[in-house]
């Protein structure tokens, strides 16, 4: 055995054993000493050979199951594809651009803050001087900014999401009228703080205090104490005050500029001249000798009051040295910031200065709006708080643009289909004109129409022009008067032969039947009825008097309504059929 195991580890002398005989010789059970038959014997040197058939649906079996198990694999993991979460995609940041100088840094007040918990604000600050823009219907407004940063000078172009003013825009004493950028951010539809409405109002002081006025004249003097105040369109009317000393103010000017104390008459003429220079209006008011000025300023629901006392003697007391402390917030001044935060649709950031009195009275002098300066020992709480109004200003618009979407940037109009039941303008056979009579037929005068009468309308037709699904709602007085409202309305809706028989337009010419149609034969008496007529033209129209009359007794005479209908219907198809065959 041990000679035979070497034989057949040697791979040539396996080469040349005829098939058949390695496997009996790997069988355990092989032996040389068993005896078995030449037939039995040759039965196991032939191999086993497997059909053709049944490999074939092996294999057909297997490529099948393979394919149900890639579908099943496939189908498995969409379904874990959509049950994961889905990877968060980096959204777009919005861009915030803020109006002012640079001075105060807000790019760090708008650090780590999110729109609506996934927008990052990248924030873009620059001065009214340093700004151009384009403004278009649909595509919104385009801003260029040239800005010097660092001895460098920066260009880029961008489209702000939002804005937030914090300078004014147009100013006399300094020559700048920046009132066209806020113009074109308007036309690109730019969401501001304040409102562009309300910052383009605030470019007048004048108009700014007709609203105080109207203020004044709702809550009376002891609410809402407005100063006296007098405006002149022109040096024209500056002839004289009722009393001196006054206060003139030229035109739009801001921190002290364009205000004049005048002690005397002389020394008014003296400022009308300076007027007439200017080319500008002007007001005046009454010198009040003032113990401090009263400052409220009110950044969304926050308030602050504050005092403000000149220690130069200067009886501006913004102007020099003074001391500035902050005082309770009362319900009076309350009431002064709400009243004056809601002119112009709303004001978000605003504050109302008044002067206290040497006599203890108070007088409001002016309203001021988001380029208020900030003053006080909370500068930075008050820069932090406009920075968050900001954020929940970009918020609710992020929020509302996905609820539902702008009509402003909405191209092509969605035009909603209008459904022909929710109309109820006059019917169709009312609005269009009477047609022609036939020629040779009798003409029906223009006012022969019988009025409309408040009367139930008859019922609806179906949409192919057939009988009324409720005939039973239809009186025979109505069946019976050709001329009525309710019949002419149906018949705008209804087949030719409904119309005519309605009244709602002259009976037409016959149209030539259909090619491969045979008319049918008429009866009869009809017959008879229209050898006896001499002319043709007439002949028509007297049949169709006849089926009328004849659809009208035989109503009458009928026990139902449908069977009233049916027998008209019939005439009627003899009428015209008997009019085709002419």
């Amino acid at each position: 055995m041990n000679f035979l195991r070497r034989r057949l580890s040697d791979s040539s002398f396996v080469a040349n054993l005829p098939n058949g005989y390695m496997m009996d010789l790997q069988r355990p059970d092989s032996s040389t000493s068993s005896p078995v038959s030449p037939a039995m014997e040759r039965k196991h040197l032939q191999p086993p050979q497997p059909s053709h058939s049944s490999s074939t649906s092996s294999s057909i079996f297997s490529s099948i199951s393979s394919a149900m198990k890639q579908t099943t694999q496939a189908a498995a993991g969409l379904m874990d594809h959509s049950a994961s979460p889905a990877a968060p995609v980096a959204q777009k940041p919005k861009i915030l651009l803020v109006i002012d100088d640079t001075h105060t840094d807000w790019a760090k007040y708008f650090q780590g803050k999110k729109v609506n918990g996934e927008f990052d604000i990248r924030v873009e600050q620059a001065e009214f001087s340093e700004l151009n823009l384009a403004a278009y219907v649909m595509g919104g407004c385009m801003v260029d900014m040239q800005v010097m940063r660092n001895g460098t000078k920066v260009v880029r172009s961008f489209k702000p999401d939002f804005v937030l003013i914090r300078q004014h825009a147009y100013s006399m004493a300094l020559g700048e009228d920046f009132r066209s950028l806020v113009i074109g951010l308007q036309y690109g539809g730019i969401p501001t703080v304040n409102s562009l409405y309300s910052i383009y109002n605030f470019c007048s002081k004048p108009w700014v205090f007709s609203q105080l006025i109207k203020i004044f004249n709702s809550l009376g003097p002891e609410k809402f104490p407005l100063v006296e105040q007098t405006f002149f369109p022109s040096h024209k009317q500056m002839l004289a005050t009722p009393s001196f000393p006054v206060v003139v103010k030229l035109g739009h000017a801001h921190a002290g500029m364009g205000k004049v104390k005048v002690e005397n008459q002389h020394d008014f003429r003296d400022m009308a001249s300076i007027v007439a220079m200017a080319k500008t209006y002007a007001t005046t008011e009454p010198f009040i000798d003032s113990k401090y000025d009263i400052r409220i300023q009110k950044i969304g629901s926050n308030y602050k009051a504050y005092m403000r006392t000149s220690i130069s003697g200067n009886w501006k007391a913004n102007t020099g040295s003074a001391m500035l402390e902050q005082i309770a917030m009362t319900e009076r001044y309350r009431l002064w910031a709400d009243a004056c935060a809601e002119m112009f649709g709303g004001l978000d950031i605003c504050a109302v200065k008044a002067v206290h009195s040497k006599d203890g009275k108070d007088y409001i002098i002016e309203v001021m709006d988001s380029s208020m300066p900030l003053i006080g020992e909370h500068i930075e709480e008050d820069r932090q708080l406009i920075a968050d109004l900001v954020v929940s200003k970009m918020t609710q618009l992020v929020v509302t643009a996905g609820s539902t979407p702008s009509p402003l940037r909405t191209w092509p109009p969605q035009v909603q289909p209008v459904s022909m039941k929710s109309q109820t303008g006059p019917p169709l056979g009312q609005l269009s004109q009477p047609r022609p009579p036939p020629q040779g037929g009798p003409r029906q005068p223009q006012g022969s129409q019988p009025p409309r009468t408040n009367a139930p309308p008859q019922q609806r037709l179906s949409p192919q022009g057939q009988q009324p699904q409720s005939p039973q709602s239809t009186s025979p007085q109505q069946q019976r008067s050709p001329g009525s409202p309710q019949q002419v309305r149906a018949a705008a809706g209804s087949s030719p032969v409904q119309a005519s028989k309605a009244g709602a337009f002259p009976p037409q010419q016959p149209r030539p039947p259909a090619q491969g149609r045979a008319p049918s034969q008429p009866s009869p008496t009809e017959g008879s009825k229209q050898q006896t007529t001499p002319h043709p033209h007439l002949n028509k129209s007297q049949s169709l008097t006849n089926s009328f009359s004849v659809s009208e007794s035989s109503q009458r005479g009928n026990a139902t309504e449908d069977e009233a209908k049916a027998e008209t219907i019939r005439n009627l198809r003899k009428s015209f059929a008997s009019l085709f065959s002419d």
